[in-house]
């Protein structure tokens, strides 16, 4: 078993800054949002940012998919710090600001690049019940820059350190080249390259961009929308999570000494795994639901979890034990934040 030494886990992604409020229906039916859904804001959106601030009660979170997903893992490691490296884009503003703070109280190393055009990213997360609909503006996130940040040689270095990659699919509509740059430099070093499919719309409108970069993924994670909206996609005639699992495992991949793992996650049922010869199921932990106080992050705790495993060369069945740990955690607090220390053993 390798220990968790500094930067042998990197992510690269949209940094946001999350703007999490409870709000009732009509504020979904007015900005035509889905009560469970991820989405790209857009101008017709503009004023929920504003309303969302005025109207309701307010909480600001650092934020992000894969972000969220560095500071889990190493929330669940602990020691030693700076175990997760992250690479995205900010503004040079107040929000930019609390992000760097918050990634520096939660001990990862984020190299950021920042620009002055944009203002760094929102995510409006609205909250009905246990249902979050969350809305992104990237702005800066959205000018993430491979020759002006990932190639220059001190930042290239921090990439070459890691053992473990972790990409949300979020990020293929900002830098496709920088994520093939990343996924390619794994494959070719027989490491971990992981993606996430992060929304329905991801798997539908940057369809083109997924499939140049699945060759290269070692663990594919979803939900069950996005693997249905994924299978669909592909022309796969089935709605079974666990069939669409164990095809997308068996897709082409570049490195082949490594077989494909494929997690997906279906809410309060069991977690499915696809296998190189199997597919197997997860029950997850039971959480109360009184207890459930918002499912925004749970996703993305769900993978930091597997990933602070993964990065310590554990096996796959204690990755989403951990997995499940870190998910059952972070819905019982607001935001993706998390209680001073696991009790994960």
């Amino acid at each position: 078993m390798a220990a968790a030494r500094p930067n042998s886990l990197f992510g690269m992604g949209n940094p946001l800054l999350d703007i999490c409020a409870v709000v009732d229906k009509d504020f979904l039916d007015k900005y035509s949002l889905k009560a469970n859904d991820q989405i790209l804001a857009e101008d017709k959106h503009k004023a929920l940012f504003e309303e969302l601030v005025k109207k309701f009660k307010v909480e600001y979170h650092a934020g992000g998919a894969t972000q969220n997903s560095i500071k889990i893992a190493q929330w669940m490691i602990q020691e030693p710090h700076n175990v997760g490296t992250f690479f995205g884009c900010i503004g040079k503003d107040k929000f930019g600001e609390i992000l760097k703070q918050k990634a520096e109280e939660a001990h990862i190393q984020a190299r950021y690049y920042e620009q002055g055009e944009e203002p760094t990213g929102t995510c409006a997360a609205c909250l009905t019940g246990t249902n979050r609909s969350l809305v992104a503006n990237l702005a800066a996130a959205n000018c993430y820059k491979k020759d002006k940040h990932l190639d220059l040689e001190e930042n290239w270095e921090l990439v070459e350190k890691a053992n473990v990659y972790y990409i949300a699919g979020f990020f293929l509509t900002v830098s496709v080249e920088s994520i093939l740059k990343v996924a390619k430099h794994a494959s070719e070093n027989n490491k971990l390259f992981c993606l996430n499919l992060s929304a329905p719309f991801i798997c539908q409108f940057f369809k083109d961009n997924l499939m140049k970069v699945l060759p290269y993924v070692d663990v594919l994670f979803g939900n069950e929308t996005e693997a249905s909206a994924f299978g669909k996609e592909q022309d796969w005639d089935t709605k079974d999570v666990k069939e669409i699992a164990k095809k997308a495992q068996a897709l082409t991949k570049e490195n082949t000494k490594r077989p494909r793992i494929v997690v997906f996650t279906q809410g309060s049922e069991d977690t499915v795994m696809a296998t190189e010869d199997k597919v197997k199921t997860f029950p997850v932990l039971k959480v109360d639901p009184k207890d459930i106080v918002d499912t925004n992050g749970a996703g993305d705790a769900f993978v930091g979890g597997f990933l602070s495993q993964l990065v310590q060369d554990k096996p796959v069945e204690r990755c989403v034990e951990a997995a499940h740990y870190a998910g059952s955690v972070i819905i019982k607090q607001a935001g993706c934040t998390f209680p001073e220390k696991p009790d994960f053993n």
